[in-house]
């Protein structure tokens, strides 16, 4: 494959590649190479400081190697000159960096392929759009539209457009995307594919949409909640197991209840059980938990349903191959390396000990009284980060799932954004508390 893509490079004049990765708190990183460099950058890799990466490494153990994965290799077909490629993280020695959430994911999927599971993944990518002035990003959204709306081609529906293009073009398979809920608000979907290819290409997505969106004057940005008084931003992700030759879906079973198998309802109790230690990896930033509060549609209460969409965890219709589940809090603006490895984690932990969900709530929680929600068991999320942070540090499971080196390093990077967070002083507190205090 290196020959093919040595062959490509030199018949298409490509100039320039970008090797890729991720920190540990989702942001993309790349190194630029020029063509020449190619051919020993796919044989030995390109060394780099890990030690100026978030959440890699100390200074006096910053030597790192990116190793190209020649699979993930595309020509952009809007700058054909530029070329990508997603990396695996090495130590000098030769072995893999425990520290590199690409390998956290492939760590989990090989535990599922050893329980004879294929984890796929559909997710559903919102961000927003903002006018720009004098080069810095505003709150003015670039549109005023809501869910679905179609009206003049305005440069929000252009960006969507070149996108999805893009994505055809290289096969990445979008699809669809449409405008969301808020002014400004966007959604562009994935169809379902193999959950370490799906999170390459939501790295891919994240670089694109906020390189496309400046082409147009806009900044793109994936904040989960930008703005006060609106929906926020979320990326319900869908997923099934299926068998590994792809040929079974192992969520359906005609004569399950629900037409649901005990793989899918184990599952389900998987991630129902780990939800408060997972939500700091599924909602990794302070801002996170101004989404997740009862009003904008957004999943507060620790359930599943098969319609209610005020549930945590939904089954959409759609049986057979189709089967899968919908987990509705996960945000854009995590690793979703990361979180693919722990909501699948979660998920084989629930196969594994036969974890029974309750009964699926229909009702919408969010008109439910509190004593209501308590007679039927339903528990809350954690609503800070703060919170979310305490039931992962103290989760054993988790510090298996992630590895003591993410683990360690997530609570440490995270724990002090927390701290900074919680010590200013925010505009409500001078305007409301200020003039009575």
């Amino acid at each position: 494959m290196q020959q093919e893509i040595l062959k490509m490079v030199k018949e298409r004049s490509v100039k320039y590649i970008h090797l890729q990765f991720m920190d540990i708190l989702g942001q993309v990183k790349s190194v630029m190479i020029p063509h020449i460099m190619l051919e020993k950058a796919l044989s030995e890799g390109i060394l780099f400081d890990g030690s100026s990466i978030a959440g890699y490494a100390t200074i006096d153990e910053s030597d790192m190697r990116a190793v190209p994965d020649a699979k993930t290799f595309q020509i952009l077909p809007d700058d054909p000159k530029t070329a990508t490629i997603i990396c695996d993280i090495y130590l000098p020695n030769g072995k893999r960096f425990d520290g590199d959430p690409r390998y956290v994911l492939q760590r989990a999927l090989k535990k599922a392929e050893s329980m004879n599971f294929k984890f796929v993944t559909g997710p559903e990518f919102e961000f927003f759009l903002f006018k720009m002035r004098d080069g810095k990003p505003t709150l003015e959204p670039n549109d005023y539209g809501g869910y679905f709306d179609f009206g003049p081609v305005d440069q929000g529906e252009e960006v969507r457009k070149e996108i999805i293009g893009i994505f055809a073009d290289i096969d990445y398979m979008p699809e669809a995307a449409h405008h969301e809920v808020a002014p400004g608000q966007h959604e562009i979907d994935l169809r379902y594919g193999y959950a370490l290819t799906i999170a390459d290409r939501i790295l891919t997505l994240k670089a694109m949409i906020k390189r496309v969106a400046l082409k147009y004057g806009l900044y793109a940005t994936f904040m989960p909640k930008p703005v006060f008084g609106v929906n926020g931003t979320g990326m319900h992700v869908h997923q099934s197991l299926l068998s590994r030759d792809c040929n079974e879906n192992r969520f359906y079973d005609p004569n399950g209840p629900w037409e649901l198998s005990d793989v899918a309802l184990h599952y389900i109790g998987g991630l129902l059980k780990h939800a408060d230690e997972t939500t700091a990896i599924l909602n990794s930033w302070v801002n996170s938990y101004k989404r997740l509060v009862p009003g904008y549609e957004a999943p507060v209460y620790i359930s599943w349903a098969n319609l209610n969409r005020s549930a945590l965890i939904r089954v959409p219709a759609g049986r057979g191959m189709k089967t899968r589940i919908e987990l509705r809090n996960p945000d854009p603006a995590g690793n979703p390396y990361l979180q693919f490895a722990v909501m699948l984690a979660a998920g084989l932990d629930g196969i594994a000990k036969r974890v029974e969900p309750p009964e699926p709530v229909e009702q919408n929680i969010f008109a439910m009284s509190p004593e209501k929600r308590e007679e039927l068991g339903i528990k809350s999320l954690p609503e800070s980060l703060g919170e979310a942070l305490h039931h992962l540090s103290r989760s054993e499971f988790m510090r298996e799932v992630l590895g003591e080196h993410v683990f360690n390093h997530f609570l440490y990077v995270k724990r002090k954004e927390w701290s900074e967070y919680r010590a200013q002083v925010t505009e409500w507190e001078i305007k409301n508390l200020l003039p009575i205090l």
